[in-house]
């Protein structure tokens, strides 16, 4: 009997001694940014990738509604519409969605966020106006919001994003639809439903220009096809016979001051190398451009230089409790909803609340902060979430708010006499 519960014992003390192992993830599958993954990571989409139906609808329809109109005229041995004008609309707007797919579901270049935020390079005691307390787990860390760094002889600031927790590389942005750090930020283009950066910029500049090739390709040849009709009758029975020509024709006559002025605003940009986040901030406005390279380089460099691969593995194995700390494990990040928040173009700043001297206010370093999570995430009898009604009040009653407010002066006049 001894010996049994003897080996019980061992049994019980040998399952104790073991450690759990790690539950492990994809990284696509914890990743924290708003994007959607499809083909198990493979390929990136942003959050509203469903805009990309309204743009193949947009782009396939007059296409296809064209081509329809060059195989009927064929087998009406029509000499305008004929074989040649068909394959060259088809493979053009082929290629347009192609285009299209590689801009949009492709890594832009997010840059990979980090679990901890950086030690601080400085004192720690440092108190200046741009020292700021950006780690709430340390609140005695604080971190310059920018850095100087050197590209091109140029002295260029650097950003501390809150979100990422890292200092951004030069010309990247956090978008605040996507909620990535982007490198090369140029800008989040609702039609493709993803960003724009530098992995996927060549394509976006293929794909408007090809959607601007194909509407005046079909705009060209439904009047030209109006017009030959024309010689037969006049012009209003040709267009009352021809009402598919005419349709394409204000369609893409509409279309092409979009996307043709789209290209022709990137176009300047390339020759200029900048983003169209640069220029809408008029950044290089006062001061020369850093990465201007001249005209045949700045083109030279999007075209013909190789892309460079992505910085994020997201099929790789990841441990799933390493991302839910960095997250939820410490009731402090929950401040950052409570904190104000500013949101400006494809920036996203959090920012706390200082004194004149730049400290942070001692009222808020005293305080414990370890009992909001647990309030905030604590379940009531029926199982849903239970507010805590200091944040999140349901009715306030004025009586109630006036005798709480002078009993916390009393508290506090007490303390003091103390």
């Amino acid at each position: 009997m001894k010996k049994r519960m003897g080996g019980e014992e061992q049994k019980t003390c040998s399952s104790k001694d073991v450690a759990p192992q790690p539950k492990l993830r994809r990284l696509y599958q914890v990743w924290q940014g708003s994007n959607r993954f499809l083909c198990g990571g493979r390929m990136i989409f942003g959050p509203d990738a469903g805009s990309l139906f309204l743009t193949i609808l947009l782009i396939g329809g007059p296409a296809i509604t064209f081509c329809i109109q060059c195989v009927s005229k064929i087998e009406e041995h029509d000499r305008i519409l004929g074989y040649p004008v068909f394959i060259v609309c088809a493979t053009i707007t082929i290629l347009d969605l192609v285009f299209l797919f590689l801009t949009s579901g492709r890594d832009p270049g997010i840059v990979p966020r980090n679990l901890q935020p950086p030690e601080s390079e400085d004192s720690f005691h440092m108190n200046t106006q741009s020292m700021e307390w950006v780690n709430g787990r340390s609140p005695q860390l604080r971190l310059p919001r920018t850095k100087d760094i050197r590209i091109n002889g140029h002295s260029i600031k650097v950003k501390y994003c809150d979100t990422c927790l890292l200092y951004r590389p030069p010309r990247a942005s956090h978008c605040s639809i996507c909620n990535n750090c982007v490198q090369r930020f140029d800008h989040h283009c609702p039609w493709v439903g993803q960003c724009i950066g530098l992995r996927n910029y060549r394509f976006f500049f293929m794909f408007i220009s090809s959607s601007t090739f194909l509407c005046m390709y079909v705009f060209v040849f439904s009047w030209i096809n109006v017009l030959e009709q024309k010689r037969k009758d006049t012009l209003w029975r040709a267009m009352s016979k021809e009402v598919l020509s005419v349709v394409l024709i204000v369609y893409c006559f509409i279309a092409v001051w979009f996307v043709g002025g789209l290209t022709v605003f990137h176009f300047y940009l390339i020759c200029t190398n900048q983003t169209t986040y640069e220029n809408f901030r008029y950044r290089y406005d006062k001061k020369e451009n850093p990465y201007n390279k001249g005209l045949p380089r700045n083109f030279r460099e999007l075209f013909l230089s190789k892309i460079p691969p992505s910085l994020n593995n997201f099929r790789e194995w990841v441990a799933e409790e390493d991302f839910i700390e960095s997250v939820g494990g410490s009731s402090i990040p929950h401040l950052k909803a409570i904190m104000s928040s500013k949101e400006k173009g494809g920036d996203i700043e959090m920012g706390s609340k200082f004194t004149s001297d730049g400290q942070v206010p001692d009222i808020l370093q005293s305080l414990d902060y370890t009992g909001i999570e647990d309030k905030l995430k604590g379940k009531n009898a029926d199982g849903g979430i239970m507010f805590d009604p200091f944040f999140y009040p349901m009715s306030p009653n004025p009586k109630d708010i006036k005798q709480n407010f002078n009993a916390g002066n009393k508290a506090h006049a007490g303390e003091r006499n103390d």
